[in-house]
């Protein structure tokens, strides 16, 4: 039987998503096995993702692994992915998403009172919040799923930020205090999906991967990375995207907005071409806020 190795992080979340990757392969008659790794952005906890450059801190490590030839499949949460795969791999798979929105745990916005901490390591988050809520308390938030969920009613924290899609695969949807609604708490690129890599010159491992693949999920998360992809390295403002399919028309809604909230500019596109879309989204973001009009963003970048 055909056997493949799957490389992912250390965390428990992780390896939890891993194993789901594992039960849909031998669901189609393909044994797998874990290689199990740890990164940078698992090492340094006391460190803001922020300031460790953010892109690629979860993921290099795993990357690394396939190219190397340590393991033939690199199995990431979307989210964490830079938004190119490095030469030689190839984004192979998206399977079936789950709900892509953030939640809070520990109290909804409505019972958040006045001035009260709410802890995330998202600078997205961060900025949507204090859109909505200039008066929260904002604080960094690291760890894993665990103790970042056991934070509210701790060191004062009333609530943290974490996505819905997380909650879900742990078993733990019952913490939601509030689902935030992606309609203006726009989602993370790929949040709520798993990517799957694998080396382009793969061939028989890349029609395995097909035999998993959800062709919708996978649309819609090249779309977002194309939107991201286009903001490039010169665009420090935090942002987020996120595409759904309808009757065969692809949908995308997307937000940049300033690190503090107190400015934002957002846009929806229509269309069947997935990678296309997410561009021109990107573009009309850039133009409306005016290469100045938000903080953050170098236009000769």
């Amino acid at each position: 039987m055909t056997s493949l190795r799957l490389a992912t992080r250390k965390s428990p979340l992780a390896l939890l998503q891993a194993h789901i990757v594992k039960d849909l392969l031998e669901r189609h008659g393909v044994l797998a096995e874990l290689v199990a790794l740890e990164t940078s952005g698992d090492q340094r906890l006391d460190v803001p993702l922020a300031q460790m450059g953010g892109e690629g801190v979860f993921a290099v490590e795993i990357q690394r692994a396939v190219l190397r030839g340590d393991a033939d499949v690199a199995v990431h949460s979307a989210k964490d992915l830079p938004s190119e795969s490095p030469d030689g791999l190839m984004l192979a798979c998206v399977p079936e998403r789950l709900d892509p929105a953030d939640v809070l745990v520990g109290r909804s916005l409505a019972g958040l009172g006045p001035g009260a901490t709410v802890a995330t390591g998202s600078p997205r988050r961060r900025a949507l919040l204090l859109e909505r809520r200039p008066d929260l308390h904002i604080v960094e938030l690291r760890g894993n799923m665990a103790s970042r969920l056991a934070a509210p009613g701790r060191n004062g924290v009333d609530a943290v930020v974490a996505a819905a899609a997380a909650l879900e695969r742990l078993g733990s949807s019952a913490l939601c205090a509030q689902r935030l609604d992606e309609s203006w708490f726009v989602p993370q690129v790929g949040q709520g999906a798993l990517a799957l890599e694998a080396r382009m010159d793969d061939l028989a491992t890349l029609m395995l991967l097909a035999e998993i693949n959800d062709e919708d999920a996978f649309a819609c998360v090249l779309a977002e990375r194309a939107f991201l992809r286009e903001l490039g390295v010169g665009c420090s403002i935090p942002a987020g995207a996120y595409a759904r399919i309808t009757d065969d028309v692809l949908e995308m809604s997307a937000v940049m907005i300033a690190s503090d909230g107190s400015r934002s500019v957002r846009g929806i596109a229509r269309g069947t071409r997935h990678e296309p879309l997410g561009t021109r989204l990107a573009l009309h973001l850039r133009d409306e806020q005016g290469g100045g009009s938000l903080p953050g963003w170098d236009r000769d970048t």
